[in-house]
């Protein structure tokens, strides 16, 4: 048995409700915020307010701050409805925390009695109930893994600073551009990654296709026939013409449902590689592939590593596009440990020339990362990683 509630409406859609399993329901109707304000100030007991976007006057964003600002009326639930999806509407809406957000042409009103009659038993008075303030307790790096880091970064470099300036010479005689490459990684957080430049300049813009031919970490094709992608919202299609499952998303000169669209997300991400790791990369000059077989490459990671972005053994820190598919618990635990210049997954296969599946390093990954959940930091296995790196740094593949 459904409670008696007394709804308050504020806009033009005064036949859009259906009360035929709400008949306990009464829904007031009023055209602009005036009248509703007048009606609110002589009734006390509203159960929730339902106001349109547009509305004389103002807008329905606007009569929600009056809601607000009244104590009396913090505990009622606001609901906004707009004609049409507009995503600025949507993210201020969002932003005022206002309860929720309806499309009329998309919802039907059913669904949104339900959410009014969820809100009005779950909602709470803003300010009269204290949220317990939990510590935050901030990742902290190991002291003995922070001074050994800062000794070794700046011992290599001191002692490889006449080496680095001849190679920095040669980088920049075979090919124009900057010696150096910065790029956004993510380990811990996001900052910016120093590397001697391997590749010509605008090697970036070949990166895609260069993936979908030559990336290791590639996975096999799935039958184009068991794809969802350039298929129509099946949905969508049993609605008659003009009406969508969802709010209508534009993505440059194309339209799509919102549900759709994330169900083709979802589908795009399984069947393409988290990683990517070019074989045999046609991008990289001579010189680099002397710097990237023999990691000399690598050494200005020494000054992420001094700045604190990097430890000297971690998991790799990752580009932008690559760590925001890392969403699950069993992917994203990689990012427990700090990012690092070395690490397990390098020593274990890299070395030995093998390949590695994307499987293979997420599990090494995972496996460092363990180190780093309670007190179970040991500063000797990170020696050891070390002491198994030096013979991996010479290999014969440009990967």
């Amino acid at each position: 048995m459904i409670s008696n509630k007394n709804i308050l409406y504020i806009g033009s859609l005064v036949n859009y409700f259906e009360l035929d399993d709400y008949e306990n329901w009464s829904i007031t109707s009023l055209e602009n915020s005036i009248k509703a304000t007048k009606y609110l100030e002589a009734t006390k007991n509203i159960d929730a307010i339902i106001c349109d976007y547009n509305i004389p006057g103002n807008n329905g964003i606007f009569f929600y701050d009056w809601i607000r600002a009244q104590a009396r009326y913090d505990a009622i639930p606001f609901i906004l409805l707009s004609r049409e999806f507009n995503v600025d509407v949507y993210k201020a809406a969002f932003k005022k925390q206002i309860d929720d957000f309806y499309v009329p042409s998309v919802t039907k009103s059913t669904d949104i009695l339900m959410r009014v009659e969820f809100l009005c038993t779950h909602k709470r008075v803003k300010g009269k109930v204290e949220t317990p303030r939990v510590k935050e307790e901030g990742y902290k790096m190991p002291v003995s893994k922070r001074i050994f880091d800062i000794l070794v970064a700046f011992s290599v470099l001191l002692v490889a600073s006449p080496f680095l300036l001849i190679i920095l010479l040669a980088i920049r005689l075979e090919s124009k551009g900057k010696v150096y490459y910065i790029s956004k990684r993510v380990g811990r957080k996001t900052f910016d990654f120093y590397k001697l430049r391997s590749m010509r300049t605008g090697s970036d813009e070949l990166l895609k296709k260069l993936a979908a031919e030559k990336n290791q970490y590639k996975k096999e094709e799935v039958n184009s026939e068991d794809s969802t992608i350039g298929t129509p919202c099946p949905r969508c299609t049993i609605l008659p013409h003009g009406e969508t499952c969802s709010p209508i998303m534009h993505i440059d000169t194309h339209q799509i449902c919102d549900y759709w669209f994330n169900v083709q997300k979802r589908e795009a991400a399984k069947n393409n590689s988290t990683f990517v790791k070019i074989v045999d990369d046609p991008r990289i000059t001579k010189v680099g592939k002397f710097i990237r077989n023999t990691s000399i490459d690598e050494l200005p990671q020494l000054i992420n590593v001094l700045k604190g972005d990097m430890s000297i053994v971690g998991n790799r820190p990752l580009p932008v596009y690559e760590a925001e598919l890392l969403t699950g618990d069993d992917l994203s635990k990689r990012f427990l440990a700090p990012p690092g210049i070395t690490g397990l997954w390098q020593v274990e296969l890299r070395g030995k020339g093998g390949k590695m599946s994307e499987e293979e390093r997420m599990r090494l990954d995972n496996e460092y990362a363990d180190q780093f959940v309670g007190d179970n930091y040991s500063f000797w296995y990170d020696i050891k990683l070390i002491l198994r790196t030096i013979p991996a740094l010479f290999q014969s593949d440009s990967v």
